[in-house]
């Protein structure tokens, strides 16, 4: 396999990028299959140089597509992190950007007919068995990436694409609130842990020291920071039933503060322990879902739009719009469904050369 090469396809889904490939085009065994992925990215190695990964946890990304058999959706989409200096491979969270990319790459590859003018897909999220449907162009039945859509982090326009969330809330927890609480005092200060399709700790930034109001730079050049919230994500993971995390991607912890350029909250992310240039898609929903509920960290600082608006999270490089309607009536607060926009584009598509020789990857 190494000699001929493998099928791919690289595509920018929303604000990451990553390699799509086919499942039968990678090895069924998931030991194999780490092995294989780390070195057609080039892990480890903080540059990635041997490889096809962009030196950065949003762009050392993988999603394995194939046909679904569940009757509810087209296709299956499993999501990989793969890491940059250590040689991991995660299966234990989803990623929205990603999943922008996943109903082209199976127009492209042939798994369904598109229609036309557009093509609705229901995609079975691997990681958290639940199921999204992303529309998008598709004229004459091939796939429209020009557009005049723009999101924040991206230069340029492309075409919409638009992903609609329903009952993916305890994605990894399997529960919307997976410590049973609105808040929780964790390592010293409150937080609201949730979960509405990625595990996040919301904490006030001023709770940390700082303002909310730094750059991604500023803040990795903070270890105390960096330190606190490491203690925070081990002790936060244990409370919410994903055990030890210290290796893992999940939970994210986002830092939240008075929204400062027209918005509803403003946000710092961390993945977990580098600061992202803005935020991912579910854990927009996530922090979106998290201010909706009455008490919760963060629920006091934004300014929420009228019911049936969308809500603005600012980050550092501008602001991402989501949907979630949430049924406040039961016990216990649920989300009916969420939704957002986002645009991919496809970079390449040909045959990748994994380097030779084992990587001895670890699969978390």
């Amino acid at each position: 396999m190494t000699g001929t090469g493998l099928r791919c396809m690289l595509m920018r889904g929303g604000t990451s990028k990553g390699a799509y490939f086919l499942a039968g085009d990678l090895p069924a065994d998931p030991v194999e299959r780490a092995d294989l992925l780390l070195r057609v990215m080039g892990t480890p190695d903080p540059r990635q140089i041997d490889g096809i990964g962009g030196a950065h946890p949003l762009t050392s990304k993988v999603a394995v597509v194939s046909p679904s058999r569940d009757a509810e959706a087209d296709v299956d989409y499993l999501f990989l992190q793969l890491g940059v200096e250590e040689p991991t491979v995660s299966d234990l969270q989803n990623c929205g950007n990603l999943l922008a990319g996943v109903g082209p790459f199976a127009v492209e590859r042939g798994l369904l007919t598109p229609g036309d003018p557009r093509t609705s897909v229901r995609i079975r999220m691997v990681n958290s068995d639940s199921v999204a449907t992303a529309t998008f162009p598709t004229p004459g039945g091939s796939v429209e990436y020009d557009g005049d859509t723009a999101i924040s982090g991206v230069p340029g326009t492309a075409a919409a694409i638009v992903l609609d969330f329903a009952g993916t809330e305890g994605s990894a927890c399997g529960a919307l609130l997976p410590t049973g609480h609105v808040r929780d005092v964790v390592d010293g200060v409150e937080v609201t842990c949730v979960d509405n399709g990625m595990p996040v700790v919301v904490v006030r930034a001023s709770d940390l020291g700082v303002t909310g109001d730094e750059g991604p730079t500023e803040l990795a050049a903070d270890d105390l920071l960096r330190d606190r919230i490491q203690s925070l994500r081990l002790r936060a993971g244990r409370l919410m039933g994903l055990g030890d995390v210290a290796n893992t991607s999940v939970p994210k912890t986002t830092l939240v503060a008075a929204p400062r350029a027209g918005g509803a909250i403003a946000t710092r992310t961390f993945i977990p322990l580098r600061v992202h240039d803005s935020i991912g898609v579910l854990g927009a929903v996530t922090v979106a879902t998290a201010l909706l509920v009455d008490g919760a960290v963060g629920h006091d600082l934004a300014e929420l739009p009228a019911p049936g608006s969308p809500m603005s999270i600012e980050h550092p490089t501008g602001r991402l719009d989501v949907m979630v309607e949430l049924d406040g009536t039961a016990d216990r607060p649920a989300v009916r469904r969420s939704s957002i926009v986002r645009t991919a584009r496809k970079l390449f598509d040909g045959t990748v050369f994994p380097r030779t020789g084992g990587t001895h990857g670890a699969h978390a």
